[in-house]
């Protein structure tokens, strides 16, 4: 029999179900992968602040995306490493902390698109319009895109969390690793047609934009480097959009596979690891990729590795 309490304060989180075994080695693993995507990605914010050299538009959008994996991961992972420790009676949170993890973990998905996105103009103007690259990509135009980036995050996802918070709440059972929109509705017992309607619209729009810029960016790109003779040009329009595409799969797969099982109660388990890889992943995978295919971040790091060598040598 279900457990009804209305609008209770305290909500109780299913979490990882982990076998007592196994229960160290996830907990080190997880803390491992949180570990190394809070110290490669500050790293990489601050490489780009304090190097000069890396001051152009493409770093400088960049630097979104390391920043919101900080965000994404901090929120999460935490919380999710805790739990792991606990028996599951004594996985609780309140609900205004709830809301605040689910605000943050959609601002974490609904930002990873629009950065993206922005990311992708840059490199449309860099390779199909080198001439005015400078006059366009100005300081003025990279805040007005982070802005945008962040800003239109901020709308969705504000509007989605307000019809949620509106409904009273009669269970306290959160069936997930963290709390999310889906699993904040699912504690109402008033009907939630709105808030599928919307979510629905929201991701609808979200993808269409999103899918949309990358397509018609990366064809004029493709077109652009098919027409040209500049073997340097469709070299660097190879490099820097096939990892851009890489980590842009990566984030839409598990994004869309975690939106798909929440329809599917009995595929539970397998959504709470697709949410976690959506979350460690493209954190992990970042500052690799755009930090191999950077010039002067590997020749800050050859220089660190080497300024290491000689202190130990010493």
């Amino acid at each position: 029999m279900e457990n009804y309490t209305f609008n209770s304060f305290m909500l109780q989180i299913e979490g990882l179900n982990v076998d007592e075994a196994s229960v160290y080695p996830v907990f080190f693993l997880l803390l491992s992968f949180y570990l190394f995507i809070m110290i490669a990605n500050i790293g990489i914010v601050l490489l780009i602040i304090l190097d000069r050299s890396l001051h152009q538009p493409m770093y400088l959008l960049f630097c979104n995306l390391p920043f919101n994996d900080i965000l994404g991961n901090s929120v999460m992972l935490p919380c999710v490493l805790m739990d792991i420790l606990q028996p599951p009676s004594e996985r609780l949170i309140s609900y205004y902390e709830c809301v605040l993890q689910a605000f943050c973990s959609h601002m974490f998905g609904t930002t990873s698109h629009t950065v993206l996105m922005i990311m992708a103009f840059d490199r449309y103007v860099a390779i199909c319009n080198p001439l005015r690259y400078s006059a366009i990509m100005t300081n003025r135009m990279v805040m007005k895109l982070t802005v945008s980036a962040w800003g239109v995050a901020f709308v969705l996802v504000g509007v989605l969390l307000g019809l949620t918070v509106r409904l009273n709440r009669c269970r306290t059972f959160i069936a997930n690793t963290y709390c999310d929109n889906a699993s904040l509705f699912k504690l109402s017992c008033e009907s939630v047609v709105v808030n599928n309607i919307y979510g629905l619209t929201f991701t609808v729009v979200l993808l269409t934009a999103s899918i949309g810029s990358i397509v018609l960016t990366y064809t004029r790109i493709t077109v652009v480097c098919l027409t040209s003779k500049n073997k340097s040009l469709n070299s660097k329009a190879l490099k820097t959009c096939s990892t851009h595409l890489f980590v842009y799969m990566i984030m839409f797969i598990f994004g869309k596979v975690n939106i798909v099982l929440h329809r599917f109660p009995e595929y539970s388990e397998y959504r709470k690891v697709c949410v976690i890889l959506f979350h460690i992943v493209p954190g992990s995978l970042n500052p690799i990729i755009y930090g191999v295919q950077s010039k002067e971040m590997k020749r800050f790091l050859s220089k660190l590795f080497d300024s290491r060598k000689i202190l130990s040598s010493s």
